[in-house]
C-alpha cells in the first residue's frame, strides 16, 4: 500500500492518494470491550458482501479494558492515540486511514455497521461528507434521551443551519462518512466533541458536497454510563458554533448596537431631544457613548478573531479581510487611532480651559459636559482602535504553511 500527500491540485490543496483501499471504517475507542466485537464484526460482514476493499480502523484513547487486544484479534488496525479527547482519536484514525473513504462511527453498538450501503452510493457519487440521520432512520427506544431528541439536536441543528447555512437535518449524528481528501482540506484542529461540529462547518464553509442519508441509532451495549454528558457536551457544541461564527456573534450584533447608539449620541449631542412629556439629555448621552463604544469594540474583536481563526486554520479565507490583511493596516490603522485620541485630548485640554476660567469651581453648564462626552468618546475608540490594529498586525504576519 502507497500513499502520499501531494500538493498539485489547481487551489494548491493538498491532496491524498490511496493506491489499493477504497474504504476505512473508523471507529473512536476508550474503554469498549463490551461491544467493539459487535461492531467490528458487522463492519467485517458488511465489507465482505459488499465487494470493495475496505479496512477496519480503532482509534483507541487509551482503554484499560482490552479493547485493543480484542481489535487486533478481530483483524482491525489499531492505532494508539496519547492525547485524550474524542477528536483526536478521530483525528489521527484519520491520517492513520489507508481508505480513499472513511466513515465514522463510535463503537458502543449504537450505530449499524452492517447497513452502511447508503453512506458509500453517495460517496460513489461524488459527495465530499455524507451524513447520517437517526430521525430519517429511525431512533430505537431508549437510544436517544428526551432531552437530546427534542432539545439538544433540534436547537444545535437550528444554529448551524442559520449559522452556516448548513443543509444537515441531524447536525450531531455520529455516523458520518467523507472522502480522506475532504478530511485533509478541513484540517480539523479541535480535540474533543467539537470535533463533529467542526467537521460539519469546515465543509459548509469550504462548499463542499454534503448529502444526508437515513441511519437507525440503537440503545447502546455498554453496562457503564456512557462518556457523554448531555447538557456539557451541548453547551461545547453551541459555544462552539458561536465562536466559529463571528460574524453573528460579534459583528453584526455590534454594528446594531453601534449604529443605533452612534445615531442616539449625535442627535443628543446637539441638544436635548424631546418626544411628548420625556426630556433626553446629557444622562442619556453618557449611555449612548457607553452603547457606540460597546458596539465599536466587540465589530473590532469580530474581525480580530475571523483574523485568528484563518491564521488557524479555523475559519476560511475572507476576500475583504484578505485585501485588509495585504495592506499595511497597522501603519495606517495606528496613525488613524492617534489623530483620533489626539482629536479627544484637543477637546478635554478646550474643557479643562473653560473649567480653569472659573478658577476650577464648580460646573453647572451641560454643554460643557457634552464636550468632555465626546473628548472621552474619541479618546476610548482611538484607544481601542490602536490596541486593534496591533493585534490585527500581528496576525498579518506572514507564517509558513503548515503541512502533514
Amino acid at each position: 500500500m502507497t500513499e502520499q500527500l501531494i500538493d498539485q491540485s489547481l487551489e494548491g490543496k493538498p491532496l491524498y492518494v490511496a493506491e489499493s483501499v477504497q474504504l476505512t471504517i473508523l471507529m473512536p475507542c476508550l474503554n469498549e470491550a463490551e461491544t467493539l466485537a459487535l461492531c467490528i464484526n458487522k463492519a467485517n460482514r458488511w465489507i465482505a458482501h459488499s465487494g470493495l476493499s475496505a479496512e477496519v480502523v480503532v482509534a483507541d484513547n487509551g482503554s484499560t479494558d482490552g479493547s485493543q487486544a480484542i481489535a487486533k484479534s478481530l483483524g482491525a488496525n489499531v492505532v494508539p492515540v496519547e492525547q485524550r479527547g474524542y477528536g483526536s482519536a478521530l483525528f489521527h484514525g484519520c491520517m492513520a486511514a489507508k481508505g480513499e473513504w472513511i466513515i465514522m462511527g463510535d463503537s458502543d453498538d449504537s450505530y449499524d455497521f452492517s447497513q452502511l450501503d447508503f453512506f458509500v452510493v453517495k460517496l460513489q457519487e461524488g459527495f465530499d461528507l455524507v451524513m447520517g440521520n437517526r430521525f430519517l432512520g429511525g431512533i430505537a427506544p431508549g437510544a436517544m434521551p428526551w432531552k437530546n431528541r427534542y432539545i439538544g439536536n433540534p436547537v444545535l441543528t437550528w444554529v448551524g443551519r442559520v449559522l452556516f447555512k448548513c443543509p444537515a437535518q441531524d447536525f450531531h449524528c455520529g455516523l458520518r462518512g467523507f472522502t480522506k481528501n475532504a478530511f485533509l482540506q478541513m484540517d480539523l484542529r479541535t480535540t474533543g466533541m467539537e470535533f463533529a461540529s467542526e467537521m460539519v462547518i469546515k465543509a459548509n464553509l469550504f462548499r463542499m458536497q454534503i448529502a444526508e442519508v437515513p441511519t437507525t441509532l440503537s440503545k447502546d451495549g455498554r453496562t457503564r454510563p456512557p462518556h457523554l454528558l448531555p447538557w456539557r457536551d451541548g453547551w461545547r457544541h453551541l459555544r462552539f458554533m458561536l465562536l466559529f461564527s463571528p460574524r453573528w456573534l460579534f459583528i453584526i450584533p455590534g454594528l446594531f448596537v453601534f449604529l443605533m447608539s452612534i445615531t442616539a449620541y449625535l442627535a443628543l449631542l446637539m441638544g436635548p431631544v424631546k418626544f411628548g412629556e420625556v426630556t433626553f439629555d446629557v444622562h442619556t448621552l453618557f449611555f449612548a457613548e457607553t452603547g457606540l463604544v460597546l458596539g465599536f469594540l466587540a465589530i473590532a474583536l469580530g474581525v480580530i478573531i475571523r483574523m485568528f481563526g484563518m491564521r488557524e486554520g479555523l475559519l476560511h479565507e475572507h476576500a475583504l479581510l484578505e485585501k485588509l490583511r495585504a495592506t499595511p493596516m497597522l501603519e495606517v490603522g495606528g496613525g488613524v487611532s492617534i489623530l483620533v485620541t489626539m482629536s479627544g485630548l484637543y477637546l478635554g485640554f478646550d474643557a479643562l480651559m473653560v473649567w480653569s476660567a472659573v478658577n476650577f469651581g464648580p460646573l453647572t453648564a451641560s454643554e460643557l459636559l457634552r464636550t468632555i462626552s465626546l473628548s472621552t468618546l474619541l479618546i476610548m475608540l482611538g484607544g481601542v482602535s490602536l490596541m486593534s490594529s496591533l493585534i490585527m498586525g500581528f496576525l498579518a504576519l506572514p507564517t509558513r504553511e503548515q503541512r502533514f
